[in-house]
């Protein structure tokens, strides 16, 4: 029987453990290919780049083909793989992460792991974007683990045309696990602030620090659940109207 074939991003670059674990697993049962920035591009969003060129170089692992590492963003790296490096292949899945940090409630506006998964959904792969809600566990295990038993039920059962799922892990060893959600996007946010500090030469500048404001209460939420110790998956997807807000826009009766 034919594997399937998975394409792999992330926004922590082609050398984080995080992608490597991911790899390792989804190898296992499927053909692998990995395209993800070069470097670090945590919290670039879904920006693309349109005024420099984007070089790519391809990446060894133990003198073995592994994969290829782009010069731009995460969007980047999924539009380049899928329009360019392997164009004309079919892709039957999408995994992007395995991420260090969470990605939920508000904040995946921000995440480039996310938006890797979006640009996926866009050109019309089902896709899944994951994340270990730690930013210093180096423990993938049970990550991947989970990526591979939802990335067999994705392609078995598909997803539905802009939508894409969106998975956070509790940093916390399997049999500490409670289970596994299927949440909403909840509405907390990173309350942040820039801290002001000098340099060497007496020069102000900034960096960016803050804190989680868990706005939600029920574990029917993503942040909430995970903070309970749930994996939580999250349907989304990238229509941002307002549908109430269109109705009653349409009675404003606006004219110029």
């Amino acid at each position: 029987m034919k594997k399937p074939t998975v394409l792999i991003s992330n926004d922590d670059g082609i050398e984080s453990e995080g992608i490597k674990a991911l790899w390792r697993e989804i190898r296992k049962f499927a053909d692998v290919i990995v395209v993800a920035p070069n470097t670090q591009q945590s919290a670039v969003g879904h920006s693309i780049t349109v005024s420099n060129p984007i070089r790519v170089n391809k990446n060894l692992i133990d003198k073995n083909f592994y994969g290829y590492a782009v010069e731009g963003s995460p969007a980047d790296s999924v539009k380049l793989a899928i329009r360019n490096l392997l164009k004309g292949k079919k892709i039957d899945l999408l995994l992007s992460g395995i991420n260090h940090g969470a990605n939920t409630a508000i904040n995946i506006i921000y995440s480039g792991t996310v938006s890797a998964a979006t640009e996926g959904t866009i050109l019309g792969i089902p896709s899944i974007a994951f994340s270990l809600a730690s930013f210093t566990d180096r423990d993938f295990s049970v990550a991947a683990k989970f990526a591979s038993v939802i990335s067999k039920m994705v392609l078995k059962k598909g997803l539905p045309r802009g939508t894409l799922l969106n998975v956070n892990i509790p940093a916390k060893p399997a049999g500490k696990i409670k289970g596994v959600l299927v949440t909403k996007q909840g509405k907390s946010y990173w309350d942040d602030y820039y801290d002001s500090r000098i340099d060497p030469n007496k020069r102000e500048y900034f960096w960016l620090t803050g804190k989680m404001a868990s706005l939600d209460k029920s574990i029917e939420f993503d942040q909430k659940a995970m903070e309970e110790g749930y994996i939580t998956v999250t349907p989304i997807q990238y229509d941002l109207t307002d549908y109430k807000m269109l109705e009653e826009l349409k009675d404003w009766k606006l004219k110029l």
